[in-house]
């Protein structure tokens, strides 16, 4: 079985666009923060018509105010009432752990501090939220970052996603078109825009920044 792992859309739907595209899967998984961004309502366009398992992240569990002005009430309760976590063909989906959408790993996180947050878990995982790939091997548990889609922070302007080929995971990387995404970026009305065009599509967020910050915040 072939399961595509799309995380961290952020409401970039240029992003997911060419990522769709270029699937080849027998199930997609999205696996949190579909929402969180510009042009949730163009988001969820693409996403609902979907035949796909879909995971809450933070995004969905406390939707931003620019969230609310731009999708129905209906619409944020089905984001809510998403589950945390998925089991597909024997991987685990979630977005930052089984039971808390909330704490960070990172490519430089300690395998006692991975095992703690997931107790009681063995076999693969593949998780998100903080937005880099990496795949940590913790004897009995193995866990990994799907990559962001839509917010990569890989020192690189493009879209990040997973595809898990019976149980084995390759990351994967989709190019976009970056002056669509600055252009509708600017044209959204989104009140992070132009912040978000100048470190993440003029300059691409670095990835051994990205690592920094969270180890620092666990240190």
């Amino acid at each position: 079985m072939r399961v595509a792992a799309l995380y961290d859309v952020h409401a970039m739907p240029w992003a997911l666009e060419p990522v769709l595209d270029e699937v080849e899967a027998d199930v997609l998984v999205f696996g949190g923060d579909l929402v969180g961004g510009p042009c949730p309502r163009e988001t969820l366009d693409l996403v609902r018509p979907l035949d796909a398992v879909l995971v809450r992240g933070n995004a969905e569990d406390d939707p931003q105010d620019w969230d609310r002005e731009h999708l129905s009430t209906a619409e944020i309760s089905w984001l809510r009432s998403l589950p945390l976590t998925a089991e597909v063909d024997g991987v685990l989906y979630c977005h930052a752990t089984a039971t808390d959408l909330l704490p960070r790993l990172s490519a430089g996180s300690r395998v006692d501090r991975i095992r703690a947050l997931f107790r009681d878990v063995t076999g693969t995982v593949v998780i998100g939220h903080t937005h880099h790939q990496f795949d940590v091997d913790c004897g009995d548990l193995r866990v990994l970052n799907a990559g962001s889609v839509g917010i990569p922070w890989e020192s690189d302007v493009a879209a990040y996603w997973t595809l898990v080929e019976d149980g084995e995971p390759f990351h994967r990387r989709t190019p976009i078109d970056r002056e669509r995404a600055i252009r509708d970026v600017r044209a959204s009305g989104w009140r992070r825009a132009e912040r978000f065009v100048a470190e993440n599509l003029l300059a691409p967020f670095s990835r051994e920044d990205a690592i920094a910050d969270v180890e620092a915040a666990v240190a």
